[in-house]
């Protein structure tokens, strides 16, 4: 079907009393069970629910019904509306009651410190609100900035968590990843770092005595380093150091 019936088992309490259409029709018109259907046409199912025409609420024509009592092989169809009402789309900030207005630049002020990804537009459909408010809040020149407090817009029930979590997840795609290493990049322990700088000291002041001077320090520099050897001197160093 098409459209959905509008109180299918009234409905069907109204068919089984009015026509002579089979419990397989009903029940197909309906979306119940043929079962049910004879519950129904037995007093054992929907005690006490009044039956509800559906040719005086435009869900079924005298003619269907008709033909469908002729043929009991045919299957009713739900009428097409003969009106169509478009849904409404919300357009510009969103409509904020008149007792949470007051609590708007508390949820600005939280989302301005909690997700400063986001921009004013996205701001303004979350709490209903305007460009100009936005920055007074951010930049602390609302009139009323000493006694504002940092609160969940969710919380104070100006935008739900589906909404909150839309808008960060967009804001999220259009900012520029900064959070990402370079490839290769990894961070030392303490003992691989005094290692390293211990090998460097080492290899500089051995370029110092070869006579290769600058461009042998960089050529040596840019020589693998022997992890067996930088900790050995590594040790040494240590051993002398305790022996003083």
């Amino acid at each position: 079907m098409s459209q959905s019936l509008l109180m299918p088992k009234a409905t069907a309490v109204w068919l089984v009393d009015n026509t002579a259409l089979s419990f397989e029709q009903i029940a197909a018109f309906c979306t119940l069970h043929p079962l049910e259907v004879q519950g129904i046409a037995d007093g054992d199912v929907a005690n006490g629910i009044m039956g509800v025409n559906p040719i005086q609420n435009g869900q079924l024509t005298r003619e269907e019904i008709e033909k469908a009592e002729k043929d009991p092989n045919y299957r009713m169809k739900v009428s097409e509306p003969k009106v169509r009402v478009a849904a409404v789309k919300r357009k510009g900030p969103r409509y904020t009651p008149i007792s949470r207005r007051n609590e708007r630049p508390n949820a600005i002020k939280w989302l301005v410190r909690n997700h400063p990804e986001l921009k004013d537009a996205q701001i303004m459909r979350l709490v209903g609100t305007t460009k100009s408010t936005i920055e007074s809040v951010r930049e602390n020149t609302h009139w009323n900035a000493a006694n504002l407090t940092a609160m969940d817009p969710v919380t104070l029930g100006l935008c739900s968590q589906i909404d909150l979590d839309l808008e960060v997840k967009r804001a999220s795609k259009d900012a520029p990843a900064q959070h990402e290493l370079s490839e290769g990049t990894t961070l030392l322990t303490a003992e691989e770092a005094l290692a390293r700088a211990t090998a460097r000291h080492a290899l500089e002041g051995e370029a110092g005595f070869d006579g290769e001077g600058s461009s042998g320090r960089a050529n040596n520099a840019d020589d693998e380093l022997d992890a067996d050897s930088v900790f050995a001197k590594l040790k040494s160093l240590k051993g002398n150091s305790d022996e003083e």
